[in-house]
């Protein structure tokens, strides 16, 4: 069995590099029907492109039309679908049942991937899917190995996806109404805010003399007025009889807004998750017989898309060849900006371990992204598109396709002067003694 690496690709450029570091395939979504409308450069001229330089590498690219849409979407969407299934994508990944029918009604030669979307948790889901003319389902994150085992027992010849790596939502796969609330863009259209990871800070409160806890300048009517909803008034929150505290939160750009949050004997319940690896559980969901391993991000920086394709891409080949888990692949990803990690829901742990309580921000360890090589010259000498501080003297790692090694920076020059320190993002510099290695990324050794 040759299990399918499959990466996410957010512009061209990803797409390429997600392909040399060791991706099978890779997803990108139309702006107006996937979950990804903001910083998506795919249209309909870029997505020709990148399924024809897939086709020509041997490669495959799926196109996510995974919104769930409204009445108005409804009457655009085959028009619209017209030229995408023309390019001949591998598969469409949709989520909605009516598009699905529409979609298999007018080309039912056209491979379609169940979402994840559609939140498929169980045997007999995949059994229906599987009728309606589904060749692939990309199982829900909340499941155990375990359970993907009975579903690939149970249903034998369908294909399953599974999510490896990633950020994870606080609902079930994106069906969170939070960043409609604050900001009135839908998760499910596509314009998530991400408010769950938002910089909150606390506030204290005022106890009525009744007990309850009233809520400081924070007016939930109108916020629902706002939102053009219809609910009963309330102007006040009362305390949760398991808790021993309510405070106020206020994030960090809504200065002003206080938003009532509980505490009790086991903490504040903030809602950032940890990001999802699994890299140490290949080899398992490989013998249980998953047949494409996923990795989330398709906003996320080249240097994550090469770092994650190259690192899973060594996990699999391990796993295939017999090999045991390399633990250094571990440190390999600590190195990508990440907001801690979890396992998630593929072994089942307590809510401490899965949610990160301590910061919700990214935060970067061991080694630090700082350029791409974008030219070398005949001399050896690489021209380096800065995003982070380095400096002669630092320990780089170069990051190739055909492996990466460690390398101590002896000197650096900039329009052919030289210079010891490249000073941060938007600089371009160069560096010595890189000859055959186009496509590199650099990052720095912390």
């Amino acid at each position: 069995m040759n299990t399918e690496l499959l990466l996410p690709a957010g512009t061209l450029d990803k797409m390429r590099a997600a392909y040399d570091f060791g991706a099978d395939a890779v997803y990108a979504g139309q702006p107006r029907y996937s979950l990804r409308a903001r910083n998506n450069d795919f249209n309909n001229k870029t997505l020709k492109i990148g399924i024809d330089e897939a086709h020509a590498r041997g490669k495959k690219l799926y196109v996510a039309s995974n919104i769930m849409p409204h009445n108005s979407k409804i009457k655009t969407y085959l028009s619209d679908m017209e030229p995408i299934i023309e390019m001949k994508p591998d598969a469409l990944i949709m989520a909605d049942p009516g598009l699905i029918m529409m979609v298999r009604d007018k080309w039912p030669e056209q491979a379609i991937h169940l979402s994840v979307q559609a939140n498929t948790v169980n045997y007999m889901a995949v059994k229906f899917w599987q009728r309606m003319g589904v060749e692939r389902i990309i199982l829900s994150r909340e499941l155990s190995i375990d359970e993907i085992a009975q579903i690939r027992q149970e249903c034998p010849d369908m294909e399953l996806e599974v999510f490896v790596h990633g950020a994870l939502c606080i609902a079930y796969s994106g069906r969170c109404l939070l960043s409609g609330y604050f900001n009135h863009r839908d998760p499910n259209q596509g314009t998530c805010t991400n408010s769950c990871r938002w910089d909150y800070k606390m506030h204290d409160t005022a106890n009525t003399d009744s007990g309850d806890v009233q809520v400081i300048q924070f007016d939930l009517n109108q916020a629902w007025e706002e939102s053009n909803d219809a609910f009963a008034d309330i102007t006040d929150i009362k305390r949760h009889p398991l808790a021993n505290k309510t405070y106020l939160i206020e994030e960090a750009t809504r200065v002003g807004e206080m938003m009532p949050i509980l505490e009790d004997e086991h903490g504040t319940y903030i809602m950032n998750s940890k990001d999802l690896r699994a890299i140490q559980h290949v080899q398992k969901l490989i013998e249980v017989g998953v047949d494409s391993l996923k990795i989330e991000g398709r906003t996320k920086s080249l240097y994550y898309v090469a770092r994650t394709a190259q690192t899973y891409r060594r996990a699999i080949d391990d796993a295939i060849a017999g090999r045991p888990f390399n633990p250094e692949l571990y440190a390999e990803l600590e190195g990508l900006a990440n907001r801690g990690y979890t396992d998630g829901f593929l072994q089942r742990h307590t809510s401490q371990e899965t949610q990160n309580y301590i910061s919700g921000y990214s935060s970067a360890k061991s080694s630090q992204y700082v350029g791409d090589v974008t030219a070398i010259d005949e001399a050896g000498w690489a021209t380096i598109d800065v995003k982070n501080k380095f400096k002669v003297g630092d320990t780089l790692e170069i990051i190739h396709p055909s492996g990466n090694h460690i390398v101590q920076l002896s000197s650096m020059r900039k329009n052919d002067q030289e210079i010891t320190e490249a000073s941060g993002g938007g600089h371009v510099v160069q560096i010595p003694n890189m000859l055959g290695k186009e496509k590199a990324l650099l990052a720095r050794i912390l």
